[in-house]
């Protein structure tokens, strides 16, 4: 009689409370971020490639021309999950590229520091199942992975790139003699992946599908995150994938350009008579190459192309998933990358260059297959953000101005295309708007923490008002001794020769989006303005402002990719293997 009575309550429970979680009424929340894609790498934003579910949602939603991120990877990330600006909450500079003088520092620590209460914590404080699956970036140990920051369920590759395919290779060699070995955690524990079967963006789309299975059965909104690696060299994706762009690039960089720019125009995301950066002098042009770096090239491209189709079909996956669960219309969905197209060069970084030569297979006809290793290059990175000055690592509009959704119909999201200024921190606190989460403020347990500095895009997003920041806030970048700082329609910038002037530099953003004009010897008046009010951001975010450090030798300063290039395109793989 008891066991009949306990059965019957239980019963009664799960009855009242199915009801309760289905009345619930808060959105689900799909953030789903790309790693180096292009701006108009994406249909919706004037590419070839194919790309149909990020069309629709870009057709069915909100899409931002003026989105910014930091211009690399993780300082990005750290904005993303915080808030906050990446000074503060450790990532002053790549952890990969911090300086003796940098490191350890406040804000400069190398993972997610303990003064952030990142997203997945505060919707989980607040009710919400938060599950996330890729590239992390935040933080190699398990105190630090995302099982340690919020996030109920994880897959997560925690470094800053690694192979697509199951070898488990990572992207930088400190030592010729030890191959790079990539991180991989679930749920914080280190793991091994599949050797056989596994490309990342399917292996990825496959655990948060399972997640969001396993969410179903709490009643609970989930906050998921779906952080690809793709289309982050190196350049890997299936040969079936490849084998539909094949030959599509033979007319090289100037052609894809034109085509692209010409559907911008279509888009109208391009103002017709608007200059078009082609490429900084430093590179060759397409009509230097030798007719073998012109076919590695345009292999480059399919696979890189190969890449992004592949990461929207996935994307396509999990689209028909929720639809399949009724959960589709109640989701809001952003999407954006992390960066601008990446033209830099891992190779000149410790003993990569000696590591790849010796081990890696990168003739053409290997190009994108297990035992490959090649980058984007500068070309083809340079098209990527047509029209933008540069590309990832800079602070001109190519390095940080980023390909940007939302989608959420029922969250009264409207639909259509918006042009004021928005930043990657802004999103944060537009994800509590949405989850009536709120965020602790500056204390959490007991310690003392950093508030959210971004602004919640909400109502913009839903029409109801034209900007998000008014005409005396500011925006501000510094990674690597590079800087930047926009105010209303007026932009700083620094970069180093020879990629910049060495100084400051002003661009009125409004008139020359494409910053072509450079105005700073014109406008003493408006250059002096907003420098002091970077000095007012460095004071209030810690900035070490460190002399030439922007001229340190490496990744972002690389010159070799040709060189390299050459070198590769013409070894056919019977010699590679002789020569290992």
């Amino acid at each position: 009689m008891i066991t009949l009575r306990k059965a019957c309550a239980a019963l009664l429970a799960a009855c009242l409370a199915a009801p309760a979680a289905a009345a619930d009424g808060r959105p689900n929340i799909l953030l789903i971020l790309a790693d180096d894609l292009g701006m108009t790498d994406i249909g919706a934003y004037g590419s070839e490639i194919s790309t149909p579910n990020l069309d629709r949602l870009a057709g069915g939603g909100v899409r931002m021309r003026n989105f910014y991120a930091s211009p690399f990877c993780s300082p990005t990330r750290a904005m993303l999950m915080s808030g906050s600006d990446n000074h503060l909450v450790g990532f002053g500079d790549m952890a990969e590229l911090m300086t003796a003088e940098q490191r350890g520092k406040p804000g400069y620590e190398g993972y997610l520091n303990e003064r952030v209460v990142p997203i997945p914590q505060v919707l989980k404080d607040a009710g919400y199942r938060t599950v996330m699956a890729g590239k992390w970036h935040l933080g190699n140990a398990e105190n630090q992975s995302p099982a340690a920051r919020g996030f109920d369920r994880s897959y997560a590759m925690t470094m800053g790139g690694a192979s697509h395919f199951g070898d488990q290779t990572g992207i930088v060699a400190m030592d010729a003699s030890k191959p790079p070995k990539a991180i991989y955690r679930e749920n914080g524990k280190s793991i091994d992946i599949p050797r056989d079967g596994f490309f990342s963006s399917v292996a990825f789309t496959d655990k948060l599908i399972g997640y969001l299975d396993e969410t179903e059965a709490t009643g609970k909104p989930f906050f998921a995150y779906l952080a690809f690696t793709a289309p982050h060299w190196p350049l890997h994706a299936p040969d079936e994938d490849i084998r539909k762009y094949e030959g599509r690039y033979d007319a090289g960089y100037d052609r894809l350009r034109e085509e692209r720019a010409e559907r911008l125009r279509r888009l109208g995301l391009l103002a017709p008579g608007t200059p078009i950066y082609e490429g900084h002098r430093h590179w060759p042009r397409w009509e230097t190459l030798t007719a073998e770096q012109k076919r590695a090239e345009s292999k480059r491209m399919a696979v890189y192309a190969a890449m992004v189709d592949n990461m929207d079909r996935q994307i396509g996956r999990v689209l028909r998933h929720l639809e399949s669960k009724g959960q589709l219309d109640n989701t809001v969905i952003f999407f954006l990358s992390d960066n601008g197209a990446d033209g830099n060069s891992v190779y000149d970084v410790g003993e990569t260059r000696t590591w790849i030569h010796r081990d890696m297979d990168n003739s053409i006809e290997n190009t994108g297959r297990p035992g490959s290793f090649v980058e984007y290059g500068p070309g083809w990175a340079q098209v990527g953000m047509t029209p933008l000055h540069l590309y990832k690592a800079f602070m001109y509009e190519g390095g940080i101005s980023v390909p940007a959704i939302a989608w959420g119909p029922r969250a009264g999201l409207a639909s259509g295309e918006r042009g004021a200024p928005a930043h990657v921190s802004d999103l944060a606190p537009t994800i509590y708007e949405l989850a009536g989460a709120r965020h602790p403020g500056t204390e959490y347990q007991g310690r003392t923490v950093l508030p959210v500095r971004g602004k919640s895009l909400l109502s913009y997003l839903r029409g109801q008002s034209p900007s998000v920041r008014g005409p005396d806030e500011y925006l501000a970048w510094e990674l690597g001794g590079r800087k930047a700082l926009r105010k209303g329609d007026w932009k700083i910038v620094f970069a180093n020769a020879p990629w910049g002037a060495g100084r400051w530099e002003l661009y009125n953003l409004a008139e020359d989006r494409t910053e072509s004009r450079d105005l700073a010897a014109a406008r003493p008046d408006k250059l002096a303005e907003l420098l002091a009010t970077w000095q007012q951001y460095v004071a209030e975010t810690g900035v070490l402002e460190i002399d030439k450090l922007a001229e340190r030798p490496g990744y972002s300063n690389a010159g070799k990719y040709y060189e390299d290039l050459a070198k590769e395109a013409v070894l056919p793989p019977r010699q590679k293997q002789a020569a290992r």
